[in-house]
C-alpha cells in the first residue's frame, strides 16, 4: 500500500511538471502554401521538397489576385504558411500580409533581383520577347523593336492589352524604357507608331498572342519567354527574338506569410528555390529561367550574358501603373 502511494505521488507531480512546463515550439511536419503558379513549375518544386525534407506540403493553386484576397481575410488567423508566385508588384503593394526573412542564399542571386525588401524572395525570371514565325517571316528582318515598325508587318503583329495583361503592360515598359525611358515623349510616340503598325489587333488574352503566332495567324508577336522556349522545345516552327534595345526580365516572387503557423518549415522552403539544386533544375529541366547567377541552363535557353537586357525600376511602376495605362489608353483611343 505504500509503495503504491509513492508510485501515485510521483505520478502526480510528473503530470504536475508537465503542466507547467514552457510549451513547445511547433515541430509540424507540414506546410501550407498558396500558389498561382502553373502545374509544370509546382511538379519541378513541391514533390522535390517533400521528399528532401520530409515536410508534406498542402497546396492550395488560384489566380494571384484570388488569393492575396484570401490572405487579407485571413490575416489574424493564417492559414498559409507561403505564398509561391505572383508578380513582385502585388506582394509590395500588400507589405502588411508578409513576414520579414531573407535567406542566406540570397546573396547569389543576381544582384538586381536580390531580397532588399526584407521578404519578397525572386526564384525565377521571365523575359519580355517577340515570337516570330519562321514560315511566314520570309526576307523581314526582325531584330529589336524598331524594325516592328516595318509597313510590310502591319496587321500582322500579335499583343495582348496591357490595360488588362500583365505580359502586354510588361512589354509596353519594356518598350518605354528603350525607347528612352517611362516619361519620355519620343518613347511615346514609338508606341503610337507600334500600334498604327499593329492595327487595331489587340488579343484577348497573353496566351493567344504566341498561339496565333506558332498557328500561323499572325507573324510577329510580343510576348514573353517561357511559353516561347516551350513551343520550340515541342518542336515549333517559332524563333525566339530578345530584342536588341534591351529585354526586361521580371522576376516571380515567394514570400513567408505573416506569422504563419509553419514558420521554419516555410523558411526551409524560402532556401530551397534559390537552392544551387533547384536553380539547377528550373534551368535545365523547365523553361523557367533561374535566378542564381551560376545556375545551369538548357541548350534551349540562351545565357543571360548572351542577352541585352535592361533593368526595370519597380519602384516607379509600381507608383505610377495607373498613369502608364491611362496615357496607353489615350493613344489607342486616338488611334482607332
Amino acid at each position: 500500500m505504500k509503495k503504491l502511494l509513492t508510485l501515485c505521488l510521483s505520478v502526480s507531480m510528473l503530470a504536475g511538471l508537465s503542466a507547467c512546463s514552457t510549451p513547445q515550439e511547433n515541430t509540424s511536419q507540414e506546410l501550407v502554401i498558396y500558389s498561382p503558379n502553373s502545374d509544370g513549375l509546382i511538379e519541378a518544386t513541391i514533390p522535390l521538397f517533400e521528399e528532401e525534407t520530409g515536410i508534406t506540403v498542402r497546396l492550395q493553386q488560384a489566380g494571384t489576385g484570388e488569393l492575396i484576397k484570401k490572405l487579407q481575410s485571413e490575416k489574424n488567423d493564417p492559414i498559409a504558411d507561403v505564398m509561391f508566385g505572383g508578380a513582385h508588384s502585388q506582394f509590395i503593394q500588400n507589405a502588411d500580409l508578409f513576414e520579414k526573412y531573407v535567406s542566406d542564399n540570397d546573396k547569389n542571386v543576381i544582384e538586381s533581383y536580390q531580397n532588399t525588401s526584407g521578404f519578397t524572395t525572386s526564384y525565377v525570371l521571365d523575359g519580355s520577347v517577340l515570337i516570330v514565325n519562321k514560315d511566314l517571316i520570309g526576307d523581314i528582318k526582325i531584330e529589336g523593336y524598331a524594325d516592328l515598325l516595318n509597313p510590310a508587318l502591319k496587321g500582322k503583329i500579335a499583343t495582348a492589352d496591357p490595360s488588362s495583361s500583365s505580359s502586354a503592360f510588361a512589354q509596353l515598359t519594356n518598350i518605354l524604357l528603350a525607347q528612352g525611358g517611362y516619361t519620355d515623349e519620343e518613347a511615346w510616340k514609338y508606341v503610337e507608331e507600334l500600334f498604327v503598325n499593329i492595327d487595331g489587333k489587340i488579343e484577348g488574352s497573353s496566351s493567344s498572342v504566341y498561339k496565333k503566332v506558332a498557328d500561323g495567324e499572325m507573324t510577329v508577336g510580343l510576348t514573353y519567354e517561357d511559353p516561347v522556349l516551350t513551343l520550340i522545345n515541342d518542336g515549333a516552327n517559332v524563333e525566339i527574338i530578345y530584342p536588341e534595345e534591351g529585354s526586361v526580365f521580371l522576376p516571380a516572387t515567394s514570400a513567408i506569410v505573416k506569422d504563419a503557423k509553419n514558420m521554419e518549415n516555410a523558411k526551409k522552403f524560402i532556401d530551397f528555390l534559390i537552392s544551387q539544386q533547384m536553380q539547377d533544375i528550373y534551368g535545365t529541366e523547365t523553361t523557367n529561367r533561374p535566378v542564381l547567377e551560376n545556375a545551369k541552363t538548357s541548350d534551349t535557353m540562351k545565357p543571360m550574358s548572351e542577352i541585352p537586357t535592361l533593368v526595370e525600376d519597380m519602384d516607379y511602376i509600381n507608383e505610377n501603373k495607373t498613369q502608364i495605362v491611362d496615357k496607353f489608353k489615350d493613344i489607342f483611343a486616338s488611334i482607332n
